[in-house]
């Protein structure tokens, strides 16, 4: 007779035993410290997808160069062996663990001992989150609010975006001249960027890395990564322009347009050629979906990149498109007509090269 295991108990079985797991079904991959490294669910040796191994997050894995690609113990199992069948994962994950052939009183064991173990590995994840969410908040504190004296405007300058142009300095935006970067093992100068949603507020803090070269222009670092968020973004966004109400996104006026872009020099590149718009910087293109908007906000221009033949990322804006029509809002997306994005395009509009972006919009 086979005896009901809740799928939650199941993942936490799994995580239980991450470590043989991750050989089993991933024997190409390499331990390091507290993480599995492997290229994808493929299993090809490399190093863009992680499984950690430990601590409160154990379990839990994430491929890197594919957002959609990511969650629990029996989510790896489903992904790897069948295809993302959850059904499938669930029969043979039963059989790897050996449910199928212990007695009730065993098993019934098994799931306390899982639901323990879930509950306090629950409570560390919520204090890790709260205190990486404390220091992303303490970052964005201590920088100094007044970009324009910055070294974050010439950056913006050197971009084409002139924020004089706007009613409003973004106040979500910050300069700080030490700000620790992991890559270098040193402090750095940074642009910070305060993710917030209605509900939480400020959830994350994004960083941008800023140098400053020998032609005394800035621009970002030479970094691998210039460009970082400390603490979970998932359905955070970078306020950038409050439009034409002046009104913060909370208090948005009946009827309001919002348009939502990747990235912050995306965000602005638009806003400032029509301060008149509410514009939101989602910071993941695969982010967009899981924005919360007032009900007041009842047409969304999706603003986004051209990234080519990148089927993943169409799929992301169809996706968050869909979501916001499904809630009864006017959608539209938006593509620039040249260039990578609409930064790229704010550059050529200032080369005389490219037509006002206004009337896409």
């Amino acid at each position: 007779m086979t005896h009901l295991v809740e799928i939650s108990d199941l993942a936490e079985m799994l995580a239980q035993r991450i470590d043989a797991l991750c050989v089993h079904l991933l024997p190409n991959g390499k331990r390091e410290r507290n993480e599995y490294l492997v290229g994808s669910v493929a299993g090809e040796p490399g190093r863009s997808m992680s499984v950690c191994l430990r601590g409160a997050r154990q379990g839990l894995w994430k491929d890197f160069s594919s957002d959609a690609d990511s969650g629990d113990a029996l989510d790896l199992v489903a992904a790897v062996l069948f295809r993302n069948d959850k059904g499938e994962a669930v029969k043979w994950s039963r059989s790897w663990l050996g449910l199928d052939t212990l007695d009730p009183n065993r098993l019934e064991q098994r799931r306390r001992e899982a639901k323990a173990a879930a509950d306090e590995r629950d409570k560390k994840a919520h204090a890790e989150m709260m205190k990486i969410r404390g220091d992303a908040k303490r970052i964005w504190h201590g920088a100094q609010a007044d970009i324009l004296a910055s070294p974050v405007h010439h950056y913006f300058m050197g971009r084409a975006i002139d924020m004089r142009r706007l009613e409003r300095i973004p106040g979500a935006i910050r300069f700080s001249p030490s700000c620790w970067c992991a890559e270098t093992n040193t402090r750095l100068p940074a642009m910070v960027s305060q993710i917030q949603t209605l509900e939480e507020g400020h959830i994350s803090t994004h960083r941008t890395y800023l140098q400053r070269f020998p032609d005394g222009s800035w621009k970002k670092a030479t970094l691998e990564e210039p460009k970082k968020t400390l603490s979970s973004f998932r359905g955070g966004f970078i306020a950038l322009n409050r439009g034409a109400s002046g009104k913060p996104i909370k208090e948005a006026p009946p009827g309001d347009l919002v348009i939502i872009a990747e990235g912050i020099e995306t965000g602005l590149s638009i806003a400032v050629e029509m301060p008149e718009a509410r514009v939101l910087a989602g910071v993941s293109v695969t982010n967009f979906q899981n924005l919360v908007l007032p009900p007041a906000i009842t047409r969304v221009t999706i603003a986004a990149d051209n990234d080519g033949d990148n089927e993943k990322s169409a799929a992301a804006v169809d996706r968050a498109a869909q979501r916001f029509v499904d809630q009864g809002r006017e959608v539209k997306i938006i593509y620039p007509p040249s260039g990578k994005d609409f930064n790229d395009y704010l550059q050529l509009m200032a080369q005389g090269r490219q037509d006002d972006m206004r009337r896409m919009v």
